[in-house]
């Protein structure tokens, strides 16, 4: 029975810690640089460029690309459920392989079951999570080839346009990142299988990895002075005007 009381610990501290940095890094996000502040604003100056231009396929090319990379994450995560749906068929063969492994926390048939499905339901997230971004830049190609053209720069209405294509560019972006810090906490219930101190720790351990990759890389310091150079070029533009 104890072993059930460690477990549901460890769940606990999983669910918390997942829930608890989604809910931390976009309260930060709102006072301090990181990445999705500053690529939002990025995103800012991208649109309001893409009004500027008459052909777009520039913008076309680099939305592809980023679909691609989000379809070939979709369809990972339906081979990956798929082969966790299997393994629901194979839980007594499951236990045979764990009791093998040294220091591993004594398999119990419905636990595992349990561990499974917690697998299932976070894959079924990130599956949502990348179709929807998907959409969401599907959304955007129609805004953008709906664009009226400013060779002058922006007018006051296409600025708001721009800003609002920057926002469905936003959006579908934080559902790709959602997908992925979905693969990151699967990583950790992985590792339940074999003792739940590992699920406590590896969440813990992923937390520490994604504010330190969002909010203190060096990736996020470039992203930053870059947003700074872009604002002061656009400024010195406007004032040329």
């Amino acid at each position: 029975m104890n072993n059930y009381y460690f477990d549901l610990f460890a769940l606990i501290v999983f669910v918390f810690s997942w829930t608890g940095y989604t809910w931390f890094a976009k309260k930060r996000a709102k006072t301090d640089d990181c990445i999705a502040r500053c690529l939002h604003q990025h995103r800012i100056h991208w649109m309001y460029e893409t009004m500027e231009r008459d052909l777009r396929m520039v913008e076309a090319g680099l939305l592809a690309n980023l679909e691609r990379n989000i379809a070939f994450f979709a369809s990972t995560t339906l081979l990956v459920l798929a082969g966790v749906l299997t393994l629901f068929s194979q839980v007594d063969r499951l236990e045979q392989v764990l009791a093998t492994i040294p220091f591993t926390a004594y398999p119990d048939h419905g636990i595992i079951q349990v561990k499974l499905g917690v697998l299932v339901v976070i894959f079924v997230m990130a599956f949502f999570h990348f179709t929807w971004s998907m959409r969401q830049y599907g959304f955007l190609n129609v805004m953008i080839g709906a664009a009226p053209y400013s060779q002058n720069g922006p007018e006051e209405s296409h600025q708001k346009y721009a800003y609002q294509m920057a926002i469905v560019q936003d959006q579908a972006a934080h559902s790709y990142n959602y997908g992925l810090r979905a693969f990151y906490f699967s990583i950790a219930v992985v590792l339940w299988f074999f003792h739940p101190f590992l699920l406590i720790f590896v969440s813990l351990f992923v937390v520490h990895t994604l504010f330190n990759r969002e909010f203190r890389s060096k990736a996020v310091k470039a992203i930053t002075e870059g947003q700074k150079i872009l604002e002061s070029e656009r400024n010195g533009r406007k004032n040329n005007i």
